[in-house]
């Protein structure tokens, strides 16, 4: 297995957890499935970096500046859902066509009404 650098630890390349740190039983070393998979939070701060080439602190700062904040693990690492990776990827390219932090939150605001609106609507529609 390769070694990843993560947080001042190495990381197995199978899973990217420490022994200590692993998802849940049950879970196992494979990214979850279903239909709810993409709400999972799943994935440590040090595989999204290196899924979205980043460094770790750039996620870090997006986190504290509330841009896309990850549910926490039991203890207390950040883990990331398949959505938040989505949108952290958005934010990266948002980012490197020179919108401001401002116009990062508007866009993403606004994709959250439009995936809500867009719900409503199917919920609607299989009513009849």
């Amino acid at each position: 297995m390769r070694p990843i650098q993560g947080e001042g630890r190495v990381e197995s390349a199978a899973d990217g957890a420490p022994a200590g740190d692993r998802a849940p039983a049950g879970a196992g070393a494979t990214a979850p499935t279903g239909p709810t998979a993409r709400d999972v939070p799943f994935y440590t701060i040090g595989q999204v970096a290196t899924l979205l080439d980043v460094p770790q602190a750039q996620l870090r700062r997006l986190d504290e500046l509330e841009v896309v904040q990850p549910g926490r693990s039991t203890g207390n690492q950040r883990r990331y859902t398949q959505d938040e990776i989505d949108r952290l990827r958005e934010v990266i390219e948002l980012t490197g066509e020179g919108v401001t932090l401002a116009g990062i939150r508007k866009v993403l605001e606004l994709r959250r009404r439009v995936d809500e609106l867009e719900r409503l609507l199917a919920e609607r529609d299989a009513r009849g």
